[in-house]
Protein backbone atom coordinates (compact mmCIF):
# COMPACT_ATOMS: atom_id res chain seq x y z
CA UNK A 1 0.00 0.00 0.00
CA UNK A 2 2.76 2.40 0.77
CA UNK A 3 4.53 1.99 -2.45
CA UNK A 4 1.11 2.81 -4.66
CA UNK A 5 0.67 5.79 -2.26
CA UNK A 6 4.08 6.81 -3.17
CA UNK A 7 3.54 6.38 -7.15
CA UNK A 8 0.03 8.48 -6.63
CA UNK A 9 2.18 11.29 -4.53
CA UNK A 10 4.94 11.43 -7.65
CA UNK A 11 2.20 10.80 -10.24
CA UNK A 12 0.46 14.43 -8.66
CA UNK A 13 3.79 15.95 -8.37
CA UNK A 14 4.61 14.81 -11.79
CA UNK A 15 1.53 16.74 -13.61
CA UNK A 16 2.63 19.95 -11.01
CA UNK A 17 5.63 20.18 -12.73
CA UNK A 18 4.04 19.23 -16.19
CA UNK A 19 1.74 22.18 -15.75
CA UNK A 20 4.19 24.42 -14.33
CA UNK A 21 7.17 23.97 -16.48
CA UNK A 22 7.28 24.42 -20.02
CA UNK A 23 9.34 21.38 -21.87
CA UNK A 24 8.00 18.90 -19.54
CA UNK A 25 4.76 17.54 -21.54
CA UNK A 26 2.72 14.21 -21.27
CA UNK A 27 0.30 13.11 -24.05
CA UNK A 28 -2.53 11.43 -24.09
CA UNK A 29 -6.39 12.20 -25.84
CA UNK A 30 -8.69 12.39 -23.10
CA UNK A 31 -8.22 12.54 -19.03
CA UNK A 32 -8.31 8.74 -18.03
CA UNK A 33 -5.46 8.45 -20.55
CA UNK A 34 -3.28 11.11 -19.55
CA UNK A 35 -3.95 10.27 -15.63
CA UNK A 36 -2.88 6.27 -16.63
CA UNK A 37 0.35 7.94 -17.72
CA UNK A 38 1.07 9.81 -15.11
CA UNK A 39 0.78 6.75 -12.47
CA UNK A 40 2.61 4.94 -14.91
CA UNK A 41 5.37 7.51 -15.61
CA UNK A 42 5.48 7.82 -11.71
CA UNK A 43 6.50 3.95 -11.05
CA UNK A 44 8.95 4.96 -13.50
CA UNK A 45 10.08 7.64 -11.80
CA UNK A 46 10.01 5.73 -8.66
CA UNK A 47 11.94 2.67 -10.09
CA UNK A 48 14.67 5.58 -11.45
CA UNK A 49 15.29 6.85 -8.20
CA UNK A 50 15.29 3.24 -5.98
CA UNK A 51 17.77 1.86 -8.39
CA UNK A 52 20.27 4.75 -10.11
CA UNK A 53 19.99 7.53 -7.53
CA UNK A 54 21.98 5.35 -4.73
CA UNK A 55 24.77 4.40 -7.48
CA UNK A 56 25.23 8.18 -8.32
CA UNK A 57 25.26 9.25 -4.69
CA UNK A 58 28.11 6.61 -4.04
CA UNK A 59 30.38 7.59 -7.26
CA UNK A 60 29.29 11.37 -6.86
CA UNK A 61 30.05 11.67 -3.11
CA UNK A 62 32.63 14.34 -3.61
CA UNK A 63 30.63 16.18 -5.77
CA UNK A 64 28.10 16.72 -3.62
CA UNK A 65 30.60 17.59 -0.33
CA UNK A 66 32.30 20.13 -2.81
CA UNK A 67 28.98 21.88 -3.57
CA UNK A 68 27.99 21.72 -0.37
CA UNK A 69 24.96 19.56 -1.78
CA UNK A 70 24.08 21.83 -5.21
CA UNK A 71 25.34 18.42 -7.35
CA UNK A 72 21.86 16.81 -5.96
CA UNK A 73 19.93 19.47 -8.51
CA UNK A 74 21.54 17.84 -11.11
CA UNK A 75 21.39 14.44 -10.40
CA UNK A 76 18.19 15.16 -9.54
CA UNK A 77 17.55 16.58 -12.88
CA UNK A 78 19.11 14.26 -14.75
CA UNK A 79 17.40 11.11 -13.37
CA UNK A 80 14.19 13.02 -14.51
CA UNK A 81 15.63 13.32 -18.50
CA UNK A 82 16.01 9.59 -17.64
CA UNK A 83 12.98 8.90 -16.83
CA UNK A 84 11.28 10.76 -19.81
CA UNK A 85 13.72 8.66 -21.89
CA UNK A 86 12.53 5.59 -20.17
CA UNK A 87 8.96 7.00 -20.61
CA UNK A 88 8.82 7.39 -24.45
CA UNK A 89 11.01 3.64 -24.93
CA UNK A 90 8.20 2.47 -22.82
CA UNK A 91 5.86 3.91 -24.74
CA UNK A 92 4.60 6.19 -22.31
CA UNK A 93 3.64 9.56 -23.93
CA UNK A 94 5.99 11.56 -21.34
CA UNK A 95 9.05 13.64 -22.62
CA UNK A 96 11.32 16.44 -20.94
CA UNK A 97 13.01 18.61 -23.53
CA UNK A 98 16.32 19.38 -21.82
CA UNK A 99 18.49 20.51 -19.22
CA UNK A 100 16.58 23.33 -17.43
CA UNK A 101 12.85 21.97 -18.03
CA UNK A 102 14.11 18.95 -16.09
CA UNK A 103 15.83 20.74 -13.60
CA UNK A 104 12.93 23.10 -13.02
CA UNK A 105 10.65 20.45 -13.02
CA UNK A 106 12.94 18.30 -10.57
CA UNK A 107 12.40 21.02 -8.06
CA UNK A 108 8.86 21.04 -8.49
CA UNK A 109 8.71 17.47 -8.11
CA UNK A 110 10.87 17.31 -4.96
CA UNK A 111 8.78 20.47 -3.24
CA UNK A 112 5.46 18.76 -4.57
CA UNK A 113 6.16 15.32 -3.02
CA UNK A 114 7.65 16.62 0.26
CA UNK A 115 4.47 18.46 0.92
CA UNK A 116 2.17 15.92 -0.10
CA UNK A 117 4.30 13.44 2.21
CA UNK A 118 3.56 15.34 5.41
CA UNK A 119 0.00 14.69 5.11
CA UNK A 120 0.83 10.53 4.93
CA UNK A 121 1.36 8.96 7.57
CA UNK A 122 3.98 6.67 7.84
CA UNK A 123 2.22 4.23 9.09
Amino acid sequence: MKILIRVVITAVALWTATALVDGIDVGGDDAVKRTLTFLAVGAVFGLVNAVVKPVVRLLGCALYVLTLGLFALVVNAALLALTGWLSGRLGLEFHVRWFWPALWGAIIVSVVSWLLSLFVSDD
